[in-house]
């Protein structure tokens, strides 16, 4: 599976949250695209990107920054 995040670094809170089927690849980069060249055009920065793996669990557990707040970080490690 591939998940379109987009994070607003500011905030520490996650945008946009979409996952796509494996299949729909060109769906998902098309998309990262338009969002990055919005985002350029109001020239806000934030971050987007697509991760791989098998499950939303899985890309919770690896990327816990994009889900869990600074505190919740550092209590758990």
């Amino acid at each position: 599976m591939l998940f379109l995040i987009e994070y607003d670094r500011e905030s520490g809170k996650i945008v946009t949250f979409r996952s796509f089927d494996d299949s729909e690849r060109e769906d998902a980069e098309h998309l990262r695209l338009e969002k990055e060249l919005e985002l350029n055009r109001r020239e806000e920065e934030r971050e987007v990107v697509i991760l791989e793996a098998p499950t939303e669990a899985a890309v919770r557990r690896t990327h816990r920054r994009y889900f869990e707040s600074l505190r919740e970080l550092v209590e758990t490690s």
